[in-house]
Formats: C-alpha cells, structure tokens, sequence
C-alpha cells in the first residue's frame, strides 16, 4: 500500500536505485490516526550498502568537482523543491500532520533557501597563504571529511534534512540520510529530486527504518567519517557515546526549553503575539520553541488574561484546510507524553488557564493526535512541566520581580538551544541577551530563522552549528601544505 507516495518511491535509494523490502513500515496519517501507505524498513545490511555506495561514490568524480559545479547542483535542487512544492506539502501535511497553510511557506521555502543558499557558499571554500619564519610556501585547504550519516526528527523532515545533506554536499561530500521512522515521506520523494537534478548515483542514499537499528547501525559504522544527528537529549547523548568509538566527527542539535522573558516595558500586544507563535508552532512540536513564558510581575496577569482569551481562537484542525494554524501532534505517543506533563502539572496544583485536553472535533478528525493549545499558571521551576522538554503545545507562565532573577529562571534548565526577550528598551535587549546561555536569541519576536544566520546549542542541547558558513565549516577539514623553498 503505497499511494501516499508517487509511484516506484517508496523504497530506499541506494546508489541510484530504489530498493523495496519486504519487511515495511506503516504511514500513518496524525489527523485521522489511519494507516495511509507503507514504505520499506531497512536494516544493517542496507546500511552497509548505502556506506558503500557513498564511499565509492565520494572516490569517483564527485570528490573532483569544483565548488561551481557543485553550486550549480545544488541550485536545481532548490529549484525542483519549488516546483514540486505542493507535492511536498501534500507529504509534508500527510506525514507529520503539518497545516498546508504554514508548510509551504516555512517548510518548503525553507528547504529550498537552504540549498540556494548553500549553492553560495560551495563557491567560497578557499584556503589561504600562511606566513612562516622559515623558506617556505604554506598554504591550506579546505576538503570534504567523506561520508556523513545524516540523522533527523520527526517534526521537521525536509527542513532538517536540508540543514545536513545541502551544506555536506556544498562541501563535496557524500551522504547516507537516516528520516525518521515514523515520517520519510520527503526523505523518499528528495532522494529521487537530487538524482533528477543531477546528483551523481551513491551521493545522496536514504535508508528508512527503525532508530534502535538502522541508526544504530550508521553510528557505529566504521566507513562513516561525520554524524549530524538531530533529536532528543537522551538520544544524542547515546549518539556521542557511540560515535565516540570509532572516533567519528559529530555535531548534535539536541532538545530544547526556552524560555521567553516579557519585561514591564514591552509592548504587551506584541509580546503576546510572540509568546503564542512561540509555542503553537509546528503544534509546539519545535525544540527552539518557547515554552517558558517569564512575565514581569506586573503585568503578569494581564498577560494571563489575554492569553486566556487569545489562545482559543487559534485555528486548530485538518491540517488540510488552508485556515488552520494549529494541526495534530506527529503521533498516538507523542500525544500521551504530552498529556501526561499536563496531568503531572495539574496534581501539582498548576492553574489550568486554557486547553488541558483534547478538542472534540467531528468526522475523521475525532481519531486524530490533536491535544488543545493550554496554557498553565501557578507553576513552579520544579515541576517536570517546567523543567523538561514536553514537546507539545503547552505554555507554562511564571512571574519574576527583577531582571537577574529573569535572566536566573530563564538559565535555570540544562537546555541552551533558544531564548528570547520582549522589551522597549535597547540597552536591556543587548545586556540581557548577553547573559541568556543558549545559541540564539530573539528580541522582540520568536522564530526568525535564515539560512544566512547559524544555531545550534549549548549544554544539553548540543554542540556545532546549522546554517550560515559555520555550518559549511563543520563539513570540512584543514589541511596544510608546506613546500620548502630552500
């Protein structure tokens, strides 16, 4: 059953070709919680094929090609994301549940700035001339560090594979891409685009399957030379640690839990706006989301109380309907971890300002992963809601009474991915930014993401760089050469 996809793409690609298996994995649809096609589910020794294919593949002409051939590549792809746009979308919304109204714009758009953007770039990859006190000419490269095992989430399939796969091949290397199990759809559909496009055969191969296997199998592979690896925590610290073994390269963009601080001279509508942007988006399914609402003491309750007007008029349902803004949680679990953050909370004695179940929604959609927008109030610093990642929808509100004991609460998890500030005044926009820890900040808005401007996390959420130059960097290696003149 493989109707979601088109015809002949819902195998993995492997060194050009789309390999069906006999052993699959269902597709299920988050708005109606219907199975709506299966897809093959690989294994080790599809692992070891893809590996092969793309160090074979990284030792043929691609290794060769110049930075302008490169980008040239690297611009039609972009080009077949916009075109294909409102298949991916379909895919997109089908897959992890995405509102068609915000996927094309986001989404999609996204994707393909970032493989134009990277097009760029693979045309700035010069070395420089170094001086030395000896007779000698000394000069370095940048190369390409081989085979990346590219391994990413489930709530941004396209936008986070095009973090890893476009800025690898900038820099000329080749790829085995690892979706996630329960949303491969775009990985499928983009492994055929990059081979239409003019990607060499074993440069982009894409293996479907089960974390525990098919991952494990790329982290522990010998032939992999880097590891970009997007995903929770704890399975990032894993990641590390086995990566570790073989000394292979990795950059990690871990899980998140940002806080955003609302001083007493913020402009209230605006920061509201950007406080419920924060953590709606995606259906709060967004690790550089904000679902730590900070709120200067005084206007702690109006904010409470715009909230509790302005968070049930959000548009929630089919994702399908272009009106919709909030859709369905990507799955059957990640609905129940949420709501058992919410049930913890509340026997907490957490005051439940809006939402705190789930919406009764006709037809088909009654099946469907949807958990409200809720807001709650009265909560402390310890409670898991709080202090964890829920992944979900959720807002929690606490009162501060100063800008260091902010700026304390705002520090006070493991987490560093995302922080955010509202304010009218600019000294306190720099000052405060300069002591949040975590590896972008936005003033005065939430989510303004360019492929242009790098992130990434620090503590607990990670380390290395996506987007900008940093992230061209992290796909290279130096190397010196010193011709003696004497």
């Amino acid at each position: 059953m493989t109707d979601a996809l088109p015809a002949g793409l819902s195998g993995l690609v492997i060194d050009g070709r789309h390999v069906e298996t006999a052993e699959r994995l269902d597709v299920v649809d988050p708005a109606t919680g219907r199975v709506v096609a299966d897809i093959s589910r690989g294994g080790p020794e599809h692992v070891d094929a893809a590996v092969a294919a793309a160090r074979a593949a990284g030792e043929g002409p691609w290794v060769r090609t110049t930075g302008r051939d490169r980008s040239k590549v690297l611009l039609r792809i972009s080009e077949l994301i916009r075109e294909n746009a409102e298949e991916l979308v379909r895919l997109e919304s089908l897959d992890v549940g995405k509102p068609v109204g915000l996927c094309r714009p986001v989404d999609v758009e996204t994707a393909a700035e970032q493989y134009a953007y990277c097009a760029a770039l693979a045309q700035t990859m010069d070395g420089s001339v170094r001086s030395t006190p000896f007779p000698a000419h000394a000069y370095t490269v940048r190369e390409p560090v081989g085979v990346v095992a590219a391994i990413t989430p489930f709530n941004f399939p396209l936008v986070l594979s095009s973090t890893k796969i476009a800025p690898a091949l900038a820099a000329g290397n080749t790829v085995v891409h690892k979706p996630a199990a329960d949303t491969s759809l775009s990985a499928l559909f983009m492994g055929q685009l990059f081979l239409d496009a003019g990607v060499p055969a074993g440069v982009v191969n894409v293996v479907t399957g089960a974390g525990g296997v098919v991952g494990e199998a790329l982290l522990r592979h010998p032939g992999v030379d880097k590891v970009a690896f997007t995903g929770s925590t704890e399975v990032g610290r894993h990641a590390a640690a086995v990566s570790g073994e073989n000394l292979t390269q990795v950059t990690m963009e871990l899980g998140g839990n940002a806080a955003n601080i609302v001083f007493a001279d913020a402009d209230v509508e605006s920061a509201v706006g950007a406080a419920v942007k924060a953590f709606v988006f995606n259906t709060g399914q967004f690790c550089m989301g904000g679902p730590r609402l900070l709120v200067e003491r005084p206007l702690y309750e109006t904010v409470l109380g715009i909230l509790a007007q302005a968070v049930p008029g959000v548009p929630l349902g089919d994702p399908r309907d272009p009106a919709t803004v909030v859709g369905p949680l990507a799955s059957a679990r990640q609905r129940e971890i949420v709501e058992g953050y919410v049930e913890q909370a509340k026997a907490s004695g957490a005051r439940v300002v809006c939402g705190g179940g789930r919406p009764d929604l006709p037809g088909d959609l009654a099946d469907g992963f949807f958990y409200s927008p809720t807001v709650l109030a009265d909560v402390k610093s310890t409670d898991p809601v709080v202090a964890e990642e829920v992944f979900g929808p959720v807002l929690t509100v606490q009162p501060f009474d100063s800008e260091d004991e902010a700026v304390e609460m705002a520090n006070g998890t493991p987490y560093g991915l995302a922080a955010g500030l509202q304010t009218r005044d600019v000294a306190r926009a720099h000052r405060v930014a300069s002591r949040l820890r975590a590896g972008i900040v936005w003033v005065n808005d939430w989510a303004l993401l360019d492929p242009a401007v790098p992130f990434g996390g620090v503590g607990a959420s990670g380390f290395g760089r996506e987007y900008g130059p940093e992230a061209l960097a992290s796909y290279t290696r130096t190397k010196s050469v010193v011709v003696s003149l004497a």
